[in-house]
């Protein structure tokens, strides 16, 4: 079982017991999940070129706009649950508890595994993609807006808040993993320092 933090800590946990097997793959390996790589740019690809180019795939202002929101919607739930595990070893989540409360979690593959299972040619595209898109969607909104395209401004927001969300989510994971490495760091030196003294006044 996770456990799960209020105070927002990322769990240094493997993620998958699958990925494991591939531990003793080298780091700057080549894309080694293929799929998952073409899933986390397809959607929110898919659903800028849809909103680019809906006054000549459809005259109908519905059909692009449910087009484009379930692009969106799939392509947050696939990089929320699946390309991040995979790419980067990174998730995050969020729980309720039965006193009504939300938790939020923030979750890394064990340190120890992490530079064996990443692959830097997928975690070049995953922060691409991840960065990217959530920008182009913040420069469509001002662009509705100023052009005033009332209609299309509800369908951008949806854009900005869920690409915007997941762009978060990662960022959290990827600044509370290092804090944690730092942390670990700083004790393992720490022990260090105090076992060389120790032995140097048991010495003297």
């Amino acid at each position: 079982m996770l456990q799960q933090d209020s105070n927002d800590d990322t769990e240094d946990v493997s993620l998958f017991d699958a990925e494991e097997e591939t531990t003793n793959r080298p780091r700057k390996a080549k894309i080694r999940h293929p799929v998952a790589s073409f899933f986390h740019l397809f959607f929110r690809v898919s659903a800028i070129i849809v909103y680019l180019l809906c006054g000549l795939l459809s005259s109908s202002f519905i059909t692009c706009m449910v087009t484009i929101i379930l692009l969106l919607s799939c392509d947050f739930w696939a990089v929320k649950n699946v390309t991040g595990r995979l790419m980067v070893g990174l998730r995050w989540w969020n729980h309720i508890d039965e006193d009504g409360k939300s938790h939020w979690v923030f979750e890394s593959r064990k340190s120890s595994q992490e530079n064996k299972t990443v692959s830097e040619a997928e975690s070049r595209i995953f922060w691409l993609g991840l960065i990217a898109c959530p920008v182009l969607w913040v420069i469509f909104a001002f662009s509705a807006l100023f052009s005033f395209r009332v209609k299309w401004l509800a369908v951008v927001i949806m854009g900005v808040v869920l690409q915007g969300a997941n762009l978060y989510g990662y960022i959290r994971c990827k600044v509370r993993s290092r804090k944690h490495l730092t942390s670990m760091a700083t004790s393992y030196f720490g022990k260090q320092f105090l076992r060389q003294n120790t032995g140097d006044d048991q010495t003297s």
